[in-house]
């Protein structure tokens, strides 16, 4: 029985408001899942797998409507979802009751249930959210069942807010594959044949990496499955070096190279690192530039001439300052704190 695990799509979502990018990203969310869709139809998959947070918020009935079209035109496929803490099925929802095309079903209790699919002779045990907290350990109570030769449990959770499990224990309970959603990085563990396939498509700066979906195929061999990339962008974390003598036009090439080397199409988060030269400071907001950049992080500490500074502190606070870290071995970790210092001083005196 072949398979695809997707979760936290957050349908209906403008990652990144105010950027020049966050305009393309809510419609690419959409084609990205599209994308899921024909790749059923393409391979045969069996069984699509929902592990919750297909919205971003409360559905809203066109958009139930348009997602009901996606799930009608899969050629081979059953779709198995339920909701999560997002989407969570409240009161006048959508969700409820909604008629659903022939290929889907949604698992719309808020207690285990199970469904089973006879053309796959496989059941399916999951529950939706009700309300966007979940503090009990609900998943506790999931058990294998018996009617299906295939069993699995579709869940969305994993932190002390949203259904704390135990991974272990619920790995003994004989489920040929658990689908978990709430967790935005994906985490396969084949060993206890369960997986957190990720989102399916980054939602802000702390989805770092690249995101996709879950293939895979149950036999009676076993249960084996993969991470597919799927994601029109990646957030993705590049450290740059900085020297006393780099310029802004210097900076902004190399970090224009960096970013025609890992995807223009992906969005950045710059840290820098080194030493700069504290009476020609570089423009930080002018790297912007070079690409999609959604935050600057500056590591960077001042080059400042230690022994310049003494002679012209060696009366006040400043100078003061700098003999307690002349009394023991400058390490690389109390030059910093030094420089830190100094500057913080400096900046001080010139309110």
């Amino acid at each position: 029985m072949k398979f695809i695990h997707i979760a936290d799509l957050h349908l209906g979502m403008v990652p990144d408001a105010g950027y020049p990018w966050s305009s393309e990203r809510a419609e690419e969310m959409w084609s990205t899942f599209r994308g899921v869709i024909e790749r059923c139809n393409q391979d045969r998959i069996d069984l699509l797998l929902i592990a919750g947070d297909l919205f971003h918020r409360q559905p809203l009935k066109k958009e139930l409507k348009e997602i009901n079209y996606l799930f009608s035109t899969l050629e081979h496929t059953k779709v198995v979802m339920i909701a999560g803490n997002h989407d969570c099925i409240r009161e006048g929802s959508y969700y409820k009751a909604y008629p659903w095309c022939p290929q889907a079903v949604m698992l719309e209790s808020e207690e285990l249930e199970r469904i089973y699919l006879e053309e796959l002779d496989t059941e399916v045990t999951g529950f939706s959210y009700h309300h966007s907290e979940i503090r009990q350990q609900r998943l506790a109570e999931a058990h294998r069942g018996e009617r299906g030769k295939y069993q699995i449990l579709l869940a969305h959770g994993g932190d002390e807010k949203h259904v704390p499990v135990d991974l272990g224990a619920l790995a003994g309970e004989g489920f040929d594959y658990v689908a978990l959603g709430h967790i935005h990085k994906p985490d396969l563990m084949p060993d206890r044949n369960m997986a957190y396939c990720g989102s399916l498509e980054p939602t802000d700066r702390n989805d770092l990496g690249v995101r996709g979906f879950i293939q895979g195929e149950i036999t009676q061999e076993g249960t084996h499955f993969a991470f597919v990339p799927a994601a029109v962008r990646s957030y993705l974390a590049l450290r740059v070096s900085i020297q006393p003598d780099t310029t802004e036009g210097e900076l902004l090439r190399q970090l224009g190279e960096a970013i025609a080397k890992y995807g223009p199409q992906n969005i950045y988060k710059i840290t820098l690192e080194g030493r700069y030269d504290p009476e020609a400071r570089l423009d930080l907001e002018r790297l912007r530039e070079a690409g999609n950049i959604i935050q600057i992080v500056d590591e960077s500490i001042p080059e400042y001439d230690i022994q310049a500074l003494m002679r012209d502190h060696r009366d006040d606070v400043i100078g003061m300052y700098i003999e307690t870290f002349q009394k023991e071995p400058l390490t690389e970790e109390r030059k910093k704190a030094l420089y830190y210092g100094v500057n913080a001083l400096l900046q001080g005196g010139r309110r």
